[in-house]
């Protein structure tokens, strides 16, 4: 529980309360028992432990940092500290410049808190950094030993012989000569003092008993229980406790969410630092979550950052798996794209025909081109943002005579209140008539995506392989022409696409395809008919020919497909009625018709061809599609037909090929013997 409540500590008071606990705990495993791990979880606690308490300052006393350092040290856990501890103490006792500029007193807390790691550390740790060791302690003798205070060189000797006698423990070890004293004294005894195996169930008072202050506690306050006795009434009741635990019904926590105790930031620039620091997942996923509220409250804070934000943006990867991710992400771009487009738009679009970015990327900046689009056009209600507590001014009318009351409207409410109606038409709602704000910003949104698709790139080839991204502009230009519609600049950016159709017409990639005939459409909905006539006569004739071309090969294929079955019907139809010329024993007469179905089933596939070099979502007419259902049928007819000449049956029995006489074969192949052969067909 303890550690519980310690872990939620905001970070803020983290520091009061971790040096309160340092200063107050009795023993290493005391304070051991009342933070557990939090240095490990917690980045605040494990800075003040291992960096504030030890290398910003020097006023802890012995007890503190044998405390401290014998918390790192208790768990295996947290062992690693030690040795960073040691690691960092180690290279600052080896600096010269630390040596010379640091105070004394500083030098001889970092010395103590030297020799109580070494004190902690085990005979592998010490074996698997025998070397650093000994590196820092030539380093920092050389140093100590410069200096021109006694104190100084006193304290590096010390430092030099413990950890001699640590790293070399078989062979020869350092020894000076120095006057002994308290203070020497005492170094030597914090390498030689060994920490004491915790107790198990060891209350905060045991810690203080033999002093004189627990005595004079106890004495004040005689009604005070030891702990270890309340401890022990509730081991004894334990048992009866836990058994009427067990008839609770346990609460259903399958929906219960985490709390997240991260708070998310509050200032756009904020948001810039945590996305593009350090790994902090909970603070990341808080402000993906929170930055496009954030860009709409504050948008002139985000109009100074909107291009460095959008970059931030457009290469951010997801660090840590969040559900809508992709959606936030967009979110956020298309934001900040409304509340400052020029600047965005124009990186943005530069950004699309650079090098070294993925097909998603260039994908993700034209959807966010045409979302923003989109929003900046929409029309949105006048005074819709106003606060309702505003009270507009009016003027009270004195209540006048009774005969000065409006009798017109005291007839139409007699009125109202004797007329039935059946029914309510439907009313009709009033349009909202608002300025379009893409209108300026089109030019920008729009001329710089249309003009280098031609350019190709070391990895970016967009009349090349890239041919799925070539579609997704087009029809991106025509959305976004779509949204200028009834603006200055609609008639010039009709024009370029138009152009761009025309460079593009015969692209073999019915995607792409697709895309030119949206523009097409776009440009004869968002340009003037007059306008049209005036400015672009020249492209739009040469579109008109050009979709003219691809119907009439359409419907030439239609019209032979359909002489071809007509022909056959009448070949049919001829041999059925038993003509002198044409009847069923005519030996070429179900060769014609089969040959005649052939030519219609093939000319239904050149149809079929044309069909979808158009895009098989064009709008035919009913003739088209009546046409390929009888070559379809043409097909099938033509099949049988095929298959009876090559199985024709002379019983009901066995199937049989065609007979042939042996004079026929004869030319063919001298000295054939059989009487069967395979028909031509």
């Amino acid at each position: 529980m303890c550690w519980r409540l310690v872990e939620c500590v905001p970070d803020r008071w983290m520091e009061a309360v971790v040096c309160g606990f340092v200063q107050t705990a009795p023993g290493a495993d005391v304070l051991s028992r009342l933070l557990g791990n939090l240095v490990v979880k917690n980045k605040k606690a494990q800075f003040v432990v291992t960096q504030k308490l030890l290398l910003l300052q020097y006023s802890c006393p012995t007890a503190m940092l044998q405390n401290l350092l014998g918390y790192l040290a208790l768990d295996n856990s947290r062992r690693f500290l030690l040795l960073k501890v040691l690691q960092e103490l180690m290279e600052t006792w080896a600096s010269s410049s630390a040596v010379k500029h640091s105070p004394v007193e500083q030098q001889l807390y970092i010395s103590k808190a030297i020799l109580i790691c070494l004190s902690h550390l085990k005979d592998v740790e010490i074996d698997s950094h025998r070397q650093e060791l000994f590196t820092c302690m030539m380093e920092g003798m050389k140093c100590h030993l410069d200096s021109n205070l006694p104190r100084i060189r006193c304290l590096g000797m010390i430092v030099a012989e413990s950890i001699s006698s640590r790293i070399n423990t078989d062979g020869p070890i350092l020894k000076f000569q120095y006057e002994e004293d308290d203070e020497t004294r005492e170094l030597k005894s914090l390498l030689t003092q060994m920490l004491s195996p915790p107790s198990v169930i060891s209350p905060l008072d045991e810690g203080r008993k033999d002093s004189p202050s627990a005595v004079t506690e106890a004495e004040l306050k005689p009604g005070r229980k030891p702990l270890a006795a309340a401890c022990a009434v509730s081991e004894e009741g334990s048992d009866s406790e836990l058994d009427s635990d067990d008839d609770f019904i346990p609460y259903d926590m399958s929906a219960d969410k985490e709390l997240k105790k991260t708070k998310a930031p509050l200032y756009i620039r904020d948001c810039i630092e945590v996305l593009t620091g350090p790994e902090d997942m909970d603070k990341w996923e808080a402000t993906m979550r929170v930055l496009e509220t954030l860009i709409q409250r504050n948008t002139a804070a985000t109009q100074e950052v909107s291009v460095e934000l959008a970059k931030v943006l457009l290469h951010l990867e997801e660090k840590t798996y969040i559900d809508d991710f992709v959606e936030l992400r967009q979110k956020a771009l298309v934001t900040v794209t409304i509340t400052d487009p020029i600047p965005v738009a124009q990186y943005l679009t530069s950004q699309f025909y650079s090098m070294n970015y993925s097909l998603r990327q260039r994908m993700d900046i034209l959807d966010v081109l045409a979302l923003a689009a989109q929003e900046l056009s929409r029309p949105k209600a006048p005074g819709k943002n106003k606060p309702s507590s505003i009270q507009t001014p009016c003027i009270q009318i004195l209540p006048g005579s009774d005969s000065s009351k409006d009798w017109r409207k005291i007839v139409d409410e007699r009125i109202k209140s004797k007329t039935r109606r059946f029914a309510k038409g439907q009313s009709q709602v009033e349009l909202v008539c608002a300025p379009n704000k893409f209108s300026s910003v089109a030019g920008h949104f729009f001329f710089p995506l249309i003009q280098n698709f031609d350019r190709p790139l070391v990895t970016f080839d967009l009349l090349g392989d890239d041919h799925f991204v070539l579609g997704r502009l087009a029809h991106t230009l025509a959305i976004l022409l779509y949204f200028a519609v009834n603006t200055v600049v609609a008639a010039a950016m009709g024009k370029a696409l138009l152009e761009f159709v025309w460079a593009l017409r015969f692209h073999t990639d019915s995607y792409v395809r697709q895309g030119l005939l949206s523009c097409i459409s776009s440009t004869l909905l968002s340009v003037p008919s007059d306008r049209l006539l005036e400015d672009v006569t020249e492209e739009l004739v040469e579109t008109q020919a050009w979709l003219a071309v691809q119907f009439d090969m359409m419907r030439a294929c239609n019209l032979i497909a359909t002489v071809a079955l007509t022909a056959g019907q009448l070949i049919f139809v001829l041999g059925l009625v038993e003509l002198p010329i044409i009847s069923q024993d005519t030996q070429w007469w179900e060769e014609a018709i089969a040959a005649v179905f052939q030519l219609a089933s093939f000319v239904l596939v050149i149809g079929l061809v044309t069909f979808y070099r158009i895009g098989p979502y064009t709008n035919l007419s009913w003739s088209c599609y009546l046409n390929i259902g009888a070559c379809l049928l043409a097909t099938l007819a033509a099949a049988i037909l095929i298959w009876n000449i090559l199985h024709r049956r002379e019983d009901c029995m066995a199937p049989r090929v065609i007979v042939i006489s042996r004079t026929l074969t004869a030319r063919f192949r001298r000295g054939l013997e059989n009487d069967y052969v395979e028909s031509p067909c």
